[in-house]
């Protein structure tokens, strides 16, 4: 079940989302604690020009750990997302490069490839019933080596000009790539609260063989989830590649493992499935954002932010597990 059903739920229910609400407004006032702290400390935060970049990397952000609270939402996860979006980042820029096809074909590929390869990693994790974090740690090794081993790790850096123009427009004060990120939020919103496919994954992530018996396509809904997934985490890499105007291997990778769990962990998205929060997903990215473009600004090393962002995802995990235990009770009374 999602946060955004709380008028409709039974009485015991309601209390879990309304405690998740509560918890997601903690999570806002944290979030403005860490704006007035980096502004007080660097006049440079609040710039015109900095809060445009926060914007641009927000958007990323924000997409990546939508691509993992789908999967988690079905009691999976996915450790190629990184992995994915890399492929993505590399096809886009071969496609438009290399081959030499119109921007928006390139990135209708590497879209497609990521979906297909997100469908690829749900596949196998429904046919050989072995459990998705080593489904998925084999595959991102898979596809990262793959493809380093196809391009050489070499950077594609000659893109046609509207590609790096998209990712330095402003519309006032708002990148583009944040509205699509917003966007795509939106639509997620729909899925979970709205459709039978987003109640079906959501039971799924709850109880697997309950689903099953009450008609629910376990093993379908699975692989759907890792296709979006998979496609989430290619628009997070196209949108990469017009951010940075280039085509670049380093990026995505182990870099985005970490951040990916920690904006739906932060946000109250439950690793053991079943309850998902796509507001609280964006608020946790925004606060991963504020954290890496803070210390930046206050030119801190960069081993601080992964101290900090481990520290923050251990805390994650502990409430997650509180979550579980006050969701249990809940099912409890319930009964």
């Amino acid at each position: 079940m999602s946060d955004e059903a709380i008028s409709e739920a039974p009485a015991p229910q309601r209390l879990l989302n309304i405690g998740m609400l509560l918890a997601q407004f903690g999570l806002v006032i944290i979030i403005l604690a860490f704006w007035v702290f980096f502004a007080s400390q660097a006049s440079g935060f609040l710039s015109p020009f900095n809060l445009f970049n926060i914007g641009r990397a927000l958007a990323i952000d924000i997409i990546i750990g939508f691509a993992q609270m789908v999967v988690l939402a079905t009691g999976g996860m996915n450790l190629a997302v990184g992995a994915i979006g890399v492929c993505a980042v590399m096809t886009a820029g071969y496609l438009m490069q290399t081959v030499g096809l119109p921007v928006w074909l390139a990135v209708v590929g590497a879209l497609a490839l990521g979906a297909a390869l997100g469908w690829l990693n749900g596949f196998a994790i429904v046919r050989t019933g072995v459990n998705a974090f080593i489904i998925t740690l084999a595959s991102a090794n898979l596809f990262s080596g793959g493809m380093l081993i196809l391009t050489k790790a070499v950077p594609l850096n000659r893109l046609p000009p509207a590609v790096s123009a998209f990712g330095r427009m402003k519309i006032g004060f708002v990148s583009p790539l944040l509205i699509v990120a917003l966007s795509l939020g939106v639509l997620l919103f729909v899925l979970f609260r709205y459709t039978t496919l987003g109640r079906q994954i959501l039971a799924a992530g709850a109880n697997a063989r309950a689903a099953a018996m009450s008609g629910v396509p376990v093993g379908r809904i699975i692989v759907i989830a890792h296709t979006l997934s998979g496609l989430l985490a290619a628009i997070a890499g196209v949108l990469l590649v017009s951010r940075l105007g280039a085509a670049m291997p380093s990026v995505g990778g182990n870099d985005w493992l970490l951040p990916s769990f920690l904006g739906p962990v932060i946000g109250g998205t439950l690793l053991s499935g079943g309850f998902v929060s796509v507001v609280g997903s964006a608020l946790g990215a925004l606060l991963v954002t504020t954290i890496r473009s803070g210390l930046l600004v206050l030119q801190i090393g960069s081993f601080w932010l992964d101290f900090f962002l481990g520290v923050i995802l251990l805390f994650a995990v502990l409430v997650d597990r509180y979550r579980r235990v006050y969701a249990e009770r809940i099912k409890m009374v319930r009964r």
